[in-house]
């Protein structure tokens, strides 16, 4: 399949390419890892007139400490994430669920920015963000602002990120314990089939579910019921509120609200 004609443009500095999305808008697509990206244009699922290459844009990775919470580059690769000391010492969710995402082409090339902002339900790392409630600074023609990671998604590959802004960093609480993440596939390198992030942050478990709706999801009702003194397995039973799974060749809604409540109640008590 071939994508739909196109021009492409290498940005040469993060500045560049702001002026690039400002002046070409909904017509643009951001270049990162293009893992997610590239596929879609082959199916004119996405048919930009103007691709914009962000792959020279040093500033744009890494990893720094920045006190409370590490400030990690969008342009940073899940291999990087993998590997980063700062990122093993802090966060190490981070590290673990990166080495879940796909296989070492996908993670050599896939960047953490690129992931958030596609928005895919099924994704390891949206979830991890959300559970973790990190923030997605992004820029823009007007400036930079800042979205929650519980504010970012809304609706089934649509993000709060504007056509002419695009991710420059994520922020991320130190959790350097207290976490789990329980992911069901039938392969090791597939898209989860339901996957759950736990967390312990300042004495409150946060809970994300994967692929059990149209966007990644917080488990609002388990946080309610474990901050009322509920036990992981009463708290695990509201697992499914809220939420919309779908129904494919790899189950069914009631397979996958199973599957979420037994991996939620795994996830607390692991976190825990």
């Amino acid at each position: 399949m071939t994508p739909a004609a196109f021009e492409y443009v290498r940005a040469e500095s993060t500045e560049h390419a702001i002026a690039l999305l400002g002046e070409h808008g909904e017509e643009a697509k951001v270049l990162a890892g293009g893992h997610s990206l590239i596929p879609m244009m082959k199916l004119r699922l996405a048919t930009p007139t103007v691709l914009v290459d962000l792959g020279r844009l040093a500033d744009l990775r890494g990893v720094r400490d920045g006190g409370d919470h590490l400030v990690i580059g969008a342009l940073t690769r899940h291999h990087d994430l993998e590997t980063d000391p700062l990122i093993a010492r802090d966060c190490p969710i981070l590290r673990h669920v990166a080495h879940l995402v796909g296989d070492r082409q996908v993670r050599h090339r896939g960047t953490f920015g690129g992931t958030l902002a596609h928005g895919d339900p099924a994704g390891d790392l949206p979830a991890v963000a959300v559970a973790l409630d990190a923030t997605i600074v992004v820029a823009g023609p007007r400036g930079r602002r800042e979205i929650p990671a519980t504010d970012l998604y809304e609706s089934f590959l649509e993000t709060a990120i504007e056509s002419d802004e695009l991710v420059v960093e994520v922020r991320v609480p130190k959790v350097p314990s207290g976490w789990d993440y329980q992911k069901f596939v039938r392969r090791a390198q597939d898209w989860a089939i339901v996957g759950v992030a736990a967390v312990r942050v300042a004495g409150r478990t946060q809970v994300s579910l994967v692929n059990m709706g149209s966007t990644t999801l917080r488990a609002s009702a388990v946080e309610e019921a474990l901050a009322a003194g509920a036990t992981s397995a009463d708290a695990a039973e509201l697992a499914t509120e809220g939420t919309d799974p779908p129904e494919d060749l790899n189950g069914s809604v009631a397979y996958r609200q199973h599957l979420a409540r037994v991996l939620t109640r795994r996830a607390i008590d692991a976190a825990a």
